[in-house]
């Protein structure tokens, strides 16, 4: 794997630019409607399956595990695709999955409460969080669209850290890259 990434650290600075890009347009207009935002994400994924395949391509003969990126790039690609052929679809279900698993985790940790009580003090507190955690489920059903807008500015937080991670990547694979080059117990790499 540190071979594939290696030679494609371009790949890698184009998909944290991308991540960026998509992290900024979303906290620049948040109130945008969720079809746009839903693209931006469509466009996002596709663009970052495009180059994980890239990297699989390019990647030295023999080299273990670039199957991972290929992989990866396939499920990039078909997120972006059935994003721009369901948009709606795409917004609406993100937001059930998320209210779900809100509601579920909810009642998990109420119940993990109820059995902890005789084992730690302070249950309340995880308590709480089931509670929190239901009422947030609750609310992403009764209001989808405002859900919609929240979920997306997690979304391009996401986007924006996963793409500045993916800056810093970059920039360690070029430098290891570059010192590797020019020490002479590992000739010209």
């Amino acid at each position: 794997m540190p071979a594939v990434l290696k030679h494609n650290w371009w790949a890698l600075a184009i998909r944290g630019v991308a991540g960026i890009l998509f992290g900024v347009l979303t906290f620049m207009a948040p109130g945008i409607s969720v079809a746009v935002l839903v693209m931006w994400f469509g466009a996002y994924a596709l663009i970052d399956g495009i180059f994980s395949i890239v990297a699989a391509w390019r990647a030295p003969d023999g080299r273990a595990r670039w199957s991972s990126l290929l992989l990866e790039g396939l499920v990039g690609i078909a997120a972006g695709i059935l994003t721009f052929l369901s948009p709606a679809f795409t917004a609406t279900i993100l937001v059930f999955v998320i209210a779900g698993w809100a509601l579920v985790t909810g009642v998990l940790e109420i119940f993990a409460a109820i059995r902890l009580r005789k084992v730690i003090r302070g249950e309340w507190v995880l308590i709480a969080m089931g509670v929190v955690s239901i009422l947030f489920g609750i609310a992403l059903i009764l209001e989808p669209a405002l859900g919609a807008i929240a979920i997306a500015l997690w979304i391009g937080s996401y986007a924006l850290v996963f793409g500045a991670l993916l800056l810093i990547l970059t920039f360690r694979m070029r430098h290891w890259m570059r010192s590797r080059a020019m020490d002479p117990a590992y000739g010209s790499a």
